[in-house]
């Protein structure tokens, strides 16, 4: 287990053990989920992002169904 703690600024310091495990550099953008024992922090790193790029594909459907929809709100 390793051990962080929070700055007067409200800043998290993770472990720089950690922080090299799962490729957190200056700057990389995190999530935060709360759970029912505490928080759970999920980098947004490249490779995740990569990982789940096209988990939506909808073939264009979505985004036709929504701009139908908003030229109906238009015509109210």
């Amino acid at each position: 287990m390793e051990v962080g703690f929070v700055t007067t600024k409200g800043q998290l310091v993770i472990p720089s053990k950690m922080r090299k495990k799962f490729g957190i550099k200056p700057g990389t953008r995190v999530n935060f989920f709360e759970e029912n024992d505490g928080i759970k922090i999920v980098p947004l790193t490249s490779e995740i992002i990569k990982s789940n790029k096209g988990f939506m594909k909808t073939g264009g459907k979505l985004l036709k169904a929504l701009m139908e929809e908003k030229k109906k709100e238009r015509e109210l």
